[in-house]
């Protein structure tokens, strides 16, 4: 942050020299007084970066402003308070985090919050954010006692951010955990905020908040409950949460390592291993949130690392019940694997179609549909913290902690073989459980949320697919292709059959291809990532079974596979653009394609191989591009032009 405003304009008590000071304390480079909302409007138009706004009425710690200021949720974040709104001020219906209206109390239905008098406002939405400046400050003086109330005009700043919400600036809440914060009127209410500002214990508090407030139950149990200790030292070793991150990794592969090993001592110890990586990699998002230190990068990071400790673990897991005679271990590894990341995919575009959904009008009719039924309970669930509902639904979904600690436990006490069973067992659950209620939820929300991305990226389609003719129906050609990947591989492990069979399946999956181009506006479209991913990893491994390639190479083949996938939904996820080299990474179809042909040339082994190191050398050049050095040169060096936006031209 560089630039705070402190809006003076209807305040009903002035505490601006207060505000400006706390505002250089929380980490304003500059701090800006202003008195009306056209001299802020220039201020804005003037901004090169992030801007704090802040009308002169709040009383708050220091950290809140702090935590605003360097919220990593989103661009623009607006504090929001759980006081009854004053007169003047302006109430806020939040959904998922989002704030979704903004207005006069007594005219905005469901509200669930008072707007905080502050909001930190992103660089792609400062022109919007002067606009609304200029807006609000044209409205004459009759019209805005009329619009708020008895009071007069109200503060400034609340007629700014209704106007801003307005416009439809994608804005989250930021709501005050154990700190404090509170606007006030008179004396007396100014009092007894500052009372309470001094009665908070500061750094203790922001160590409780470094915490995630919902968590899963291991996590929430076994490890937040002394975490923050580990947290308050790495604090004090000035330890950076991307080296705790790798960390964690090392305690994972160390892990891995003794699972392929065997022996109950070894499977002993992986297990210690593995709870303690899980608790370090709890451990870093806990250091970047009491530390403040945020970045786009770190956040990445922490999402790949996530994925490949897991499937490190898997592989050693494999591993490890091979080399004690089972068959299959390999085996089990790979479903794991695919499973696990279709099932992901499922999460983060139903999560995306979610967040569309709250952000969009809600229609005037339904409520009475199994969907909207379902919604309302879910909704109920989640409000009734604590209670048993609650922990099931929290758990049944199978998250991170559960399954390392599932991992864990069954290792050490059994085997490799019997973690990855159960591993897949209760994947298998919650895919059913949350495919099925995602679905009959979707259907009643009929948003479409592909459409509103660079499709063709997320799909993964290459050269191939976006040349081909368009036809309707994205979801249907997908799960097509992805039955005949299922219908090849059970093919490939029952019968036998020539490897010549892979040319044949291999036109059937390209179905899946044909909806490129189409429009992905369905209610049930969000399913297209996973349903495609599932068709390239059954595919790959059928070609692997047909060619006798050997089961770690298919897994090591896969697993390059799911890194170049989850980089594309986790830059989704950080709002950036696509990889620099993702046009080298020649497409679903076209990497299918390839792995035909080798199978057919009798070389599928040599081919996997081969297209999984190159696939690996693009992410990795990719990863560097776009991280590791600066903008400008990534931009030259990247495969194909790329538009402002960052996307690839689809």
């Amino acid at each position: 942050m560089t630039l705070a405003i402190v809006l003076t304009a209807g305040a009903p008590v002035d505490l601006a020299d207060r505000l400006a000071e706390q505002c250089r304390r929380a980490g304003a480079d500059e701090v800006r007084p202003v008195a009306d909302l056209a001299a802020l409007a220039g201020v804005v138009e003037a901004a090169t970066g992030p801007v704090l706004v802040t009308g002169a009425d709040l009383v708050a710690h220091t950290a809140v402003l702090r935590h605003l200021a360097t919220s990593p949720v989103g661009p623009t974040v607006a504090l929001v308070l759980a006081d009854p709104p004053a007169s003047g001020r302006t109430a806020v219906r939040e959904d998922r985090g989002q704030v979704v209206a903004a207005g006069p109390p007594d005219e905005l239905d469901g509200a669930t919050g008072t707007f905080g008098g502050a909001l930190r406002v992103g660089t792609e939405d400062l022109p919007a954010l002067a606009a609304a400046a200029r807006a609000a400050a044209a409205v004459p003086v009759g019209a805005a006692r009329a619009a708020e109330g008895p009071g007069g005009t109200g503060p400034a700043v609340d007629r700014l951010f209704a106007d801003l919400t307005a416009r439809g600036t994608l804005t989250f809440a930021h709501r005050v955990r154990l700190l404090v914060a509170h606007r006030v009127t008179d004396a007396a209410e100014l009092s007894a905020a500052e009372a309470a500002v001094a009665a908070v214990d500061g750094d203790r508090a922001e160590l409780r908040l470094s915490v995630k407030e919902r968590d899963d139950f291991f996590t929430t149990y076994f490890v937040s409950t002394w975490s923050p200790y580990v947290t308050k030292a790495a604090a004090r070793l000035r330890l950076s949460p991307t080296t705790v991150t790798m960390i964690s990794v090392a305690f994972a592969v160390a892990a891995a390592l003794l699972f392929g090993a065997g022996g109950r001592p070894a499977l002993v110890a992986g297990a210690v291993l593995l709870y303690l990586g899980f608790v370090l990699d709890c451990v870093d998002g806990q250091l970047a949130r009491y530390t403040r230190s945020f970045s786009a990068w770190g956040g990445w990071l922490d999402t790949m690392a996530d994925r490949a400790k897991e499937y490190v673990v898997y592989a050693g897991l494999g591993y490890g019940a091979t080399a004690a005679g089972y068959r299959y271990g390999w085996a089990l590894a790979i479903a794991a694997m695919t499973l696990q990341t279709v099932r992901h995919m499922t999460d983060t575009w139903y999560g995306a179609m979610h967040d569309e959904a709250a952000r969009r009008p809600k229609p005037a009719t339904g409520g009475g549909g199994i969907g909207d039924r379902l919604s309302a309970a879910s909704n109920r669930v989640q409000a009734d913290t604590g209670s048993v509902a609650y922990w099931l639904k929290r758990t049944v979904v199978f998250p991170i902690g559960e399954r390392w600690a599932l991992v864990a436990l069954l290792a050490a006490l059994f085997d490799q073989r019997i973690a990855l069973f159960a591993v897949l067992a209760w994947s298998v659950l919650a895919l059913a459980y949350t495919g099925g209620l995602r679905t009959l939820r979707a259907r009643s929300m009929r948003v479409g949320v592909l459409d509103t991305v660079d499709t063709p990226l997320h799909r993964d389609d290459g050269p191939l697919a976006r040349a081909l003719p368009v036809v309707r129906g994205p979801l249907v050609l997908a799960v097509l292709a992805a039955l005949a990947a299922a219908a090849l591989l059970v093919a490939a492990l029952t019968v036998e059959p020539s490897r010549w069979v892979a040319a044949v399946a291999l036109p059937v999956l390209l179905v899946g291809a044909l909806g490129s181009r189409a429009a992905h506006g369905g209610a049930l479209d969000w399913l297209v990532p996973a349903a495609l991913r599932a068709a390239e990893y059954l595919f790959a491994i059928a070609v692997g079974v047909l060619g006798d390639v050997p089961a770690w190479v298919i897994f090591g083949y896969v697993f390059v596979l799911t890194l170049h996938h989850y980089d594309l939904t986790a830059r989704q996820e950080k709002r950036k653009g696509g990889p620099p080299l993702h046009a080298a990474s020649l497409g679903w179809e076209g990497r299918s394609a390839l792995l035909t042909l080798t199978a057919i040339a009798g070389i599928a082994t040599i081919g996997m191989v081969t297209l999984g190191a190159y696939l690996l050398v693009v992410f990795v050049g990719s990863v560097a591009l776009a991280w590791l050095v600066p903008p400008a040169r990534a931009a030259r060096a990247a495969v194909g032009p790329v538009d402002a936006g960052g996307r690839s031209p689809g």
